[in-house]
């Protein structure tokens, strides 16, 4: 079984920081394209960033300069660096993995990821 396990979310005031974790587990071959995503209430998912496995990066306008993705390919873990938070930053924040290749023996298979979500609270 492959899953996504998010964590460091949390309560903070505005102008502070959080850094969330997500680790994928499993027998994992590859992972693709990594993002964070979040919900806040009555709104729609919205895209934060996102990053390949080579590096490149994309990100939401309002994120731009306050976060910051990186990835352990190592650990397969992803994490997002939020800064100078705002209370229109609280949220649901869920990884994504598209495509993550896993193996069983000697089959290999496909699975789009999301993790169970984390609550990002700014209070003012």
């Amino acid at each position: 079984q492959v899953e996504l396990v998010e964590s460091g979310g949390g309560l903070v005031q505005a102008g502070g920081s959080l850094r969330l974790s997500c680790a994928a587990s499993g027998s994992i071959f590859s992972i693709n394209v990594t993002g964070w995503y979040r919900q806040a209430p009555g709104k729609q998912r919205e895209l934060v960033a996102t990053m390949t496995s080579g590096g490149a990066t994309n990100y939401e306008d309002s994120a731009k300069g306050r976060f910051t993705i990186s990835r352990d390919n190592v650990k397969n873990t992803v994490y997002l660096q939020m800064n100078s938070l705002k209370p229109e930053d609280t949220a649901v924040y869920y990884c994504n993995a598209p495509q993550v290749t896993y193996y069983i023996g000697s089959y290999y298979g496909d699975r789009d990821l999301w993790g169970q979500g984390t609550q990002v609270t700014v209070s003012s």
